[in-house]
């Protein structure tokens, strides 16, 4: 195995960690700015109103694109199984 080998490797599980953790991210991440333009206009300065938005936003997202996470985890999973030998020969 060699250096640049190794690097791709990593390089292609973190391109993958990333195409995952983002559906979350983005959806909490509107979420939290759209509750945020609410408290700015009505002002209202509650820290705890703009949690519970985000956490059933973040849990729609993840019940919405698990399927989809699940495929291309399982994916690059087999993949670096089933090249295993080759990675160690």
């Amino acid at each position: 195995m060699t250096p640049e080998f190794v690097t791709q490797i990593v390089q292609r599980t973190i391109e993958i960690s990333v195409l995952l953790s983002a559906p979350v991210l983005v959806s909490s991440l509107a979420i939290g700015l759209v509750v945020s333009l609410f408290q700015a206009v009505t002002q209202i300065n509650e820290a705890t109103l703009t949690f519970l938005p985000k956490i059933l936003v973040a849990g729609l997202a993840l019940a919405f694109f698990f399927p989809w996470m699940l495929s291309v985890i399982v994916g690059f999973t087999s993949d670096i199984l089933m090249n295993f030998p080759t990675y160690t020969g």
